[in-house]
């Protein structure tokens, strides 16, 4: 069966993290939401329902009956055997929202379901970016669950020291922890394969470091903090999300946000996360055009992919930060970063294309990965859109 993950209600949403993917490709807790649904319902064959110039990517359904899936929440045990048991023409509804239909993507047409059915349990929804941090927590105990039961963890070196439950660690193959500190009380926390955790370091769980990802020496990391694959994070961070191939390598501070892909913080980078007078935190929203209360004390940054800050760059409070920007000069900059700023200011001009596909060219390089034409479909498409 094809699982068709859309993206109808909330990519917009999601902006700028998901200018580069669909709501599906983003991560939370371990692992993507797209890789949390295979592993659930234990099918590999998938496409993207999102939007058409992202679909040269990311494939479009086949025509023919599949599974059509929101894939932005963590159903319980109930929801999950109500979507395996769904029939021809049968929906999920969640406060009012489609999640879950069995249909025919040949003609695709809502008006072939003929019966919807109530969700009745309350479900953790991811709604916009901030949710992502905010919910961390319960996603990592969801994948935690999800990727461990049955199996065996690796032995944790004795030169560290550790605080809380051992069943509360998992570290996969060839991942190495050595003299550092690991706490499991606050949170569970999940070391993946090859990852490393170099000396000196503090972990306080909830934390999951990904595959193939570092922590740099005397790192120190609270959780819930999500670090994707291929990473190297360094610093203090407490409470972030970092998608995949981003670094943060160097000292500086950042907490309750959300980085993507292909992204560098210059050494000594901060992103501050609470207003000098306590306020609730507004962030730009990309579907109103206007800045919005988030109703959250804390609330750092929101990067997308390919975006760079230059050394000592300090970011206020609630700052989002489009694709491909590049924030080097001095003083603050303002709370939104256009995409392709070069400079990180309101007025600069706009990094040219082709440089910008330069710059992504031998960042992927350095992971052994193309920039694709698709790729550069994608960054053409947002230069001239937004």
């Amino acid at each position: 069966m094809q699982l068709v993950f859309s993206d109808a209600q909330y990519w917009e949403d999601f902006l700028p993290l998901t200018f580069t993917r669909p709501v599906a490709e983003m991560r939370c807790g371990i692992l993507t939401f797209s890789e949390r649904w295979q592993k659930i319902l234990e099918n590999t064959e998938i496409s993207f329902f999102t939007e058409m110039y992202l679909q040269g990517k990311f494939p479009e359904p086949a025509k023919k009956e599949s599974l059509f899936l929101v894939t932005n929440f963590l159903p319980t045990e109930n929801v999950i055997q109500q979507i395996k048991d769904l029939k021809q023409g049968e929906a999920l509804v969640y406060e009012d929202e489609l999640v879950a239909a069995k249909i025919n993507m040949d003609g695709f047409s809502l008006h072939q379901i003929e019966k919807m059915t109530d969700i009745k349990e309350e479900l953790i929804f991811f709604k916009k970016p901030t949710d992502l941090f905010t919910y961390n927590k319960e996603a990592i105990d969801f994948d935690f669950a999800l990727l461990t039961k049955g199996r065996v963890s690796q032995e944790l070196s004795s030169t560290n020291g550790f605080l809380g439950n051992k069943e509360d660690l998992f570290i996969e193959e060839g991942a190495q922890i050595e003299f550092s500190t690991i706490n499991t009380k606050t949170g569970k926390i999940y070391i993946g394969k090859n990852a490393e955790v170099m000396e000196g370091c503090n972990l306080r769980g909830p934390i999951a470091l990904c595959e193939e990802s570092k922590f740099n020496l005397g790192a120190k990391i609270y959780g819930a903090t999500t670090i994707g694959p291929h990473c190297k994070v360094g610093g203090e961070v407490n409470n972030i999300i970092i998608f995949g191939y981003s670094n943060k390598g160097h000292d500086g501070f950042v907490g309750n946000s959300v980085i993507g892909e292909w992204c560098n913080l210059g050494a000594d980078t901060n992103s501050s996360n609470l207003k000098n007078n306590y306020a609730p935190v507004k962030l730009w929203n990309y579907r109103t055009k206007s800045f919005e209360d988030t109703g959250l004390q804390f609330a750092g940054l929101i990067m997308g992919d390919h975006s760079k800050t230059a050394i000592n760059t300090q970011l206020n409070t609630g700052t989002v930060v489009g694709v491909a920007s590049n924030i080097f000069k001095e003083g603050f900059p303002p709370n939104l970063v256009e995409s392709f700023s070069w400079g990180g200011f309101k007025g600069d001009e706009k990094f040219k294309l082709d440089k910008a596909y330069e710059v992504a060219e031998r960042a992927m390089a350095r992971r052994k990965m193309p920039l694709t034409d698709e790729d550069k479909a994608i960054f053409k498409h947002i230069f001239d859109a937004y």
